[in-house]
Formats: C-alpha cells, structure tokens, sequence
C-alpha cells in the first residue's frame, strides 16, 4: 500500500511539471492566441502536446494499452476544451488581466487541468 501511494504521487509531480513544461513554457504566442477559434491547429497541438506528455506518467505505472490509450485521449479532449472554454468566456465577457474575474477564470482552468490528473492518478492506480 505504502509503495502504491509512492507511485501515485510520483505520477502527480510528473503530470504538474508536465503541465508547467506545456502550458508555460513550450505553449507559443500563436498557441495562446489561436485557442479561443474552435478547431484551430493551435489549440489542437497545444493540447495534443499536453496529451502526449501524459505518457510519462506510464512510465512510473505502466497501465494496459487500452487504459493508456483512454487516458491520452480524455486528456487531449479535456484539455482542449477547458482551454478553449476559458477563452470563449474571457473573451465574451471582455476580461483583462486587472479583473478579478479573469484570474477567476483562469484559476478555473488551471483547477479543472489539476483534477484531470488527479483522475489519470486515480485510473492508473487502480489498474
């Protein structure tokens, strides 16, 4: 039990720096600003990118192909559509950064990412 919990930290810290490696620092200006487009090529590598960088968490527990195949998917699919989301609402609502209500829907999104890998721990844990 002690090692299975070990583990599933272990696959955390590496979605999170996964997540801060994509989102911050690869993520290009074209990518941030194409991703409130629906279908836009951006916002598909961005989270094509994000969905490939979850394998590494397989590399510490390694689940069946069609768990990790299921995985990779709801990530590129969750991804995508939180991000796009957030900037479809930032953008109806016209938000700036020095509103509270843009890093609210920031926080939002960066929460919704954080849960997602919180739910691929939890898949990988329990295969």
């Amino acid at each position: 039990m002690v090692e299975q919990t070990y583990l599933v930290l272990i696959v955390l810290a590496v979605l999170t720096t996964k997540h801060l490696i994509f989102d911050f620092f690869l993520q290009s200006l074209s990518q941030i600003k194409n991703k409130r487009i629906y279908g836009h090529r951006d916002g598909l590598l961005h989270a094509a990118g994000h969905a490939a960088g979850t394998c590494l968490a397989f590399a510490v527990i390694t689940p069946s192909l069609a768990v990790g195949i299921g995985i990779v998917v709801a990530e590129f699919v969750l991804h995508y559509h939180f991000d796009w989301l957030k900037e479809e609402i930032g953008h109806s609502l016209k938000l700036r950064q020095d509103q509270r209500q843009y890093w609210w829907a920031f926080g939002i999104d960066q929460w919704l990412h954080q849960m997602t890998y919180l739910g691929i721990a939890f898949v990988l844990a329990a295969t």
